[in-house]
């Protein structure tokens, strides 16, 4: 026979205590989430850096290999400058080197456009004492992912760049 004493000796969890345990693991799988989430866009603006300087070496070694050309300043392309006509490199026939070098500045920037947000690119060469030094700037929007780290404002424009200099 049970009394009064046996119930209130009874040992359990209460709706209360399950309740208040259920918000604590919310609060902590919504945590996981933002790590998650901060983690991604993190991984997205690394990705596009990568990218970034991988097409800065592109143009580097393309200057390289016409390297008679690119010291008479014909890589030379201010930045935002849209992609131009690649000219006749594109057939069988051999093209000169001024053309080649038209052709490699207009593909580059093709490849910016469509591997980075507003991707856009500069390439100034610069002839003094100690050689030819090439600078090669590289821009995009990263936007996604600086909003997240509170860099930037919802909407606004992030531009990232990655600048490499080399004598040639």
């Amino acid at each position: 026979m049970r009394t009064a004493n046996y119930r209130s000796s009874a040992r359990g969890f209460t709706l209360v205590e399950v309740l208040v345990s259920l918000v604590i693991l919310s609060m902590g799988l919504l945590g996981i989430a933002k790590l998650v989430l901060f983690s991604s866009h993190s991984n997205d603006s690394a990705y596009l850096r990568s990218q970034a300087t991988e097409l800065a070496y592109e143009i580097l070694d393309n200057m390289r290999g016409n390297r008679a050309v690119a010291l008479t300043q014909v890589y030379d392309t201010p930045l935002n400058t849209a992609p131009g006509v690649p000219g006749p490199c594109l057939g069988t026939t051999g093209c000169l080197p001024p053309a080649l070098a038209q052709y490699d500045i207009s593909m580059w920037l093709t490849r910016l456009a469509a591997a980075l947000p507003s991707g856009t690119g500069s390439v100034t060469t610069v002839t003094s004492a100690a050689g030819t030094t090439a600078t090669i700037t590289v821009q995009w929007d990263d936007a996604a992912a600086q909003t997240v780290f509170g860099g930037t404002a919802q909407g606004a424009a992030a531009p990232m760049g990655v600048t490499l200099e080399t004598v040639l």
